[in-house]
């Protein structure tokens, strides 16, 4: 592996993240719709990226104790995701059961049958088992366990050198 400082680390965890949820956003604005499951994976990003920015600075001016603190708080954020990311990634290969709630929006209530099945035309369903993509053979629920294990290794590298 590169021989990185922990502020290049952090700095690598912080460009890293923030380029695996900006994909997501890419592909969701070509139309690559995210169902339940994949919105709720979105999370470990939403939270992670910002603790990875103050891992950057914290190495680059902090105590080292708190940059310390901060690349574990990343880890363990990312190990939550790519365990995430495992368990999408086995719904979707049919490995175990997906939750029986994701199955895309659910219509606005109607005002009466018509308007009830207008409805229904008009919701498009996105299935947690349906991959919409696979890149070199793997779905973006497997490349966010991939991405993720890489920044889990990255975050103790960093914890280690600091």
């Amino acid at each position: 592996m590169l021989n990185l400082s922990p502020l290049r680390t952090a700095a690598l965890i912080f460009v890293l993240a923030f380029a695996t949820i900006a994909g997501a956003w890419i592909f969701e604005y070509f139309g690559y719709l995210p169902c339940e499951l994949c919105l709720q994976q979105r999370w470990a990003y939403y939270i992670g990226v910002p603790v990875a920015a103050l891992a950057t600075l914290s190495a680059w001016r902090g105590p080292q104790t708190a940059t310390r603190v901060l690349f574990g708080l990343v880890g363990i954020i990312f190990i939550g995701s790519m365990i995430f990311g495992i368990y999408h990634a086995g719904v979707e290969w049919g490995f175990w059961q997906g939750p029986t709630g994701c199955t895309g929006a659910v219509p606005q209530r109607a005002n009466d049958m018509n308007d009830f099945m207008n409805q229904l035309k008009t919701t498009k369903v996105v299935r947690c088992d349906a991959v919409a993509i696979r890149i070199l053979g793997l779905s973006l629920a497997g490349w966010n366990a991939v991405i993720s294990a890489v920044i889990v290794a990255l975050s103790l590298r960093g914890m280690r050198r600091v």
